[in-house]
């Protein structure tokens, strides 16, 4: 079974790109990549072919605000012998107005495809919920990966429950580190720890958790806020740094500045997971409730983290079971409240701690690949389709490597 997987791809500092990767080494476990053909389509966002350095596995490249490249992609897909296309979806990644050149790509499949939709939108503008709907239309099954992304699927686009599947958001397959050891090694320093991951931008909120460190440091002097990440490459194109230099504005007027700890870094999952292990508490302070999934705060259960978080929609049900803590919208106060009280009462913490891990072992993506390839097969068209001879593929596949370019092809639609 030959599966096209399109999305951002690695090295890209993208977390999509990180989903893909991972879900594809989950499913070679059910559905070997190499050995049935299987390949990956990515997104660059600009028009350079070789902006990144992407290994053989990527045999297609998709210059997001360039039509033909996805016209080229669905020949190029169709051509090539594939059973299954597997599209990343995420507002932002695809050309044209909210990303509907994609839509020029699956009109032209000839082969069934899953669509993974990572943001779904309560309030669509017409746009949005045309592509959408349209997507879904011709999609053989579509993945969200929360009961609420499902529930507004039928309620805003109004799509059948039988083509909705609901798969959660998958986590790494770590063992747990030695505590001592990791926080050495990360060069952290004494006393405890609060985190928060993800790339820096005005809509994560950030600005309450600072606000909130006067009330926690007068009770917990120790008490060390780490922000992991970079800048988002759309806020650092327009806007630079600013909105971190705000951040430590921010820390300064409020005498905290010595409490907060920037580390401007893309880290991968294996240095991410060491983090979330080495915090005491890990923060997700979202201003509003629209984000209907968040792969840190799926990372950070997967970790057995202590969660204290703003009740946006993926957390509110993440973190049901005593499985973290949850606090208002832009409320300071109240996460300082919540945060002492955790950190004054260590079997409390070590409890959320425990809960959120035995959640996680289910999210780990060994599991959630398994759902994953079982779906793919149930969507399999039965009948044989021919597929290229291998002196053939071997042009298709020739006549876009790295020595060439990757969008000599081109094809013309009415």
């Amino acid at each position: 079974m030959r599966i096209a997987y399109i999305s951002t791809c690695q090295p890209r500092e993208c977390g999509l790109a990180t989903f893909n990767e991972n879900l594809v080494q989950a499913v070679d476990q059910h559905i070997p990549f190499s050995e049935h053909g299987s390949f990956m389509v990515a997104l660059n966002d600009s028009d350079d072919k070789r902006q990144y350095a992407y290994d053989d596995n990527v045999k297609f490249v998709i210059s997001q605000e360039r039509l033909s490249d996805y016209q080229a992609a669905a020949a190029f897909i169709n051509g090539n012998g594939v059973d299954m296309c597997c599209i990343q979806h995420e507002f932002g990644i695809y050309g044209g107005r909210s990303g509907v050149y994609l839509l020029a790509l699956t009109r032209l499949l000839k082969v069934p495809y899953t669509v993974i939709f990572h943001t779904v939108l309560a309030q669509p503008d017409p746009i949005q919920l045309s592509i959408v709907k349209r997507l879904s239309a011709r999609a053989a099954a579509v993945v969200v990966m929360t009961k609420k992304a499902v529930q507004l699927l039928r309620s805003v686009y109004n799509l059948s429950s039988n083509k909705i599947k609901a798969i959660p958001h998958g986590v790494p397959d770590f063992d747990k580190p030695d505590l001592t050891v990791i926080k050495s090694h990360l060069g952290l320093p004494t006393g405890k720890i609060l985190l928060t991951f993800g790339l820096l931008g005005p809509s994560k909120g950030l600005e309450t958790t600072i606000r909130s460190l006067p009330a926690i440091c007068r009770q917990h002097p120790d008490v060390r806020y780490v922000i992991l990440g970079k800048t988002h490459p759309g806020i650092l194109r327009n806007f630079g740094e600013d909105y971190r230099n705000s951040l430590m504005e921010l820390a300064k007027k409020l005498g905290v500045e010595d409490h907060l700890i920037f580390i401007s870094e893309f880290v991968h999952e294996k240095k991410l997971h060491a983090y979330l292990s080495a915090c005491d508490i890990y923060i997700t302070p979202y201003p509003n409730e629209a984000q209907i999934t968040s792969g840190t705060l799926s990372y950070a259960i997967g970790a057995g983290a202590a969660v204290v978080s703003t009740p946006y929609w993926h957390a509110a049900e993440l973190l049901k079971g005593d499985r973290g803590k949850l606090f208002d919208f832009n409320n300071d106060r109240q996460l300082s409240t919540i945060i002492n009280e955790l950190l004054n009462n260590p079997s409390e913490l070590k409890s959320l701690k425990r809960n959120a891990y035995r959640h996680g072992l289910s999210l780990r993506w060994p599991k959630i690949g398994k759902q994953y390839a079982q779906l793919f097969k149930a969507h399999v068209k039965t009948e044989e389709r021919p597929s290229l001879p291998e002196q053939a593929l071997m042009q298709v596949t020739s006549s876009f490597s790295r020595t060439l370019t990757w969008n000599t092809l081109e094809v013309k639609t009415t």
